[in-house]
């Protein structure tokens, strides 16, 4: 089999046949394979077991003729590298045993030694960089939202403790968020150097603030993180994450390639709020998959038909799958869009 350059072409806003698929999350809890090997190993534990994490990464390439792998990974593994000490908790997420609550515990946070800390995830890299047929999307969680994790301790919906450091500390917010865009530049640095072929920020978060208070406290960095990373010659996505739509506009000056929408925003809209300068991706509503298969289709037809007006885009999610989604209709729904794409991008031209 060829190498499927498909989704590279895409995020270059270059010319497809068909619409390139993946899926957030897509290497996961919805598959039962998948469930059992998590009954014997932690996400951590699988994280640092090359192999295991590369055997992970490769199945819904193989299940569900996706046009990308995405790494096994978790976006708290680089933080370790930093001194936090933290552990990924059923049900829960991330709980940090030593959160950021002062000056001192900023400045106590290391710069990240990616060779010595995080080998294991530039192993598992390298193995999928000669397995893979499809590219590999390497990723780092945000600024914002991993600062969200190590300052307030846990998930929240909140994020009170945050923002009352952003609010009320602004210089040591800065500094915080210096030392994160550090760790975020290095570590994907790394993860291209070792075979990746694309990246993805995750800012899984950042919705929950004002446009204003984006542009103040968080764009600064984000726009750093790309200016400083735009020399690699791989597809750069910066996901704002879920309830985002109103911070389309003040990402026109970033140096990505894709930005990701979630579903609350169209193609068309989330074109339109980034004057067009960027190849888009998503946006089906995950929870759309628990409907009848004739349901999820009319909703995919609706964003290709968007999709395929103009070169640049990426189908894939609004957000990441859920564990209850069925596999079945994830397989069924990737033919669909492979089909359905490949007839209206003829139609288009």
């Amino acid at each position: 089999m060829a190498y499927n350059d498909r989704f590279i072409r895409a995020c270059l806003k270059k010319e497809v046949e068909r619409l390139p698929v993946w899926y957030m999350r897509q290497a996961g809890r919805y598959d039962p394979e998948y469930r059992k090997i998590k009954e014997k190993y932690s996400l951590l534990e699988i994280c640092r077991q090359p192999e295991l994490a590369a055997e992970i990464t490769l199945m819904p390439v193989h299940k569900l003729g996706v046009d990308a792998a995405i790494l096994y990974s978790d976006i708290m593994n680089p933080v370790a590298s930093l001194g936090i000490d933290f552990d990924i908790v059923k049900n829960i997420g991330p709980v940090i045993n030593n959160p950021i609550r002062s000056k001192s515990d900023i400045e106590r946070l290391k710069p990240i030694d990616v060779e010595k800390d995080l080998s294991h995830i530039l192993e598992t890299i390298s193995i999928l960089d000669k397995e893979l047929e499809v590219p590999l999307i390497t990723f780092a969680g945000a600024p914002f939202t991993i600062a969200s994790y190590l300052i307030e301790g846990r998930p929240s919906k909140s994020y009170i403790r945050t923002k009352s450091l952003m609010y009320g500390e602004p210089e040591l917010w800065d500094q915080l968020m210096g030392k994160l865009g550090d760790m975020v530049i290095t570590y994907l640095r790394y993860h291209v150097q070792s075979g990746g072929k694309a990246f993805q920020i995750f800012d899984s978060w950042v919705g929950a603030l004002a446009p204003k208070d984006f542009e103040r406290f968080v764009l600064p960095t984000i726009t750093r993180i790309f200016a400083e990373l735009e020399d690699l010659d791989v597809p750069k996505i910066y996901f704002p994450g879920v309830s985002s739509g109103e911070l389309l506009p003040t990402l026109t000056g970033i140096k990505a390639d894709v930005i990701g929408l979630d579903w609350r925003v169209s193609i068309e809209e989330g074109r339109r709020r980034t004057g067009g300068k960027y190849a888009v991706q998503g946006n089906l509503d995950p929870y759309v998959l628990t409907a009848p298969i004739s349901v999820i289709k009319e909703h995919a037809k609706d964003i290709i038909d968007q999709g395929v007006k103009e070169p640049g885009y990426v189908f894939n999610l609004g957000h990441g799958l859920f564990p209850e989604a069925p596999i079945e209709k994830l397989i069924e729904l990737t033919e669909f869009v492979h089909q359905y794409s490949e007839e209206a991008i003829k139609r288009n031209q």
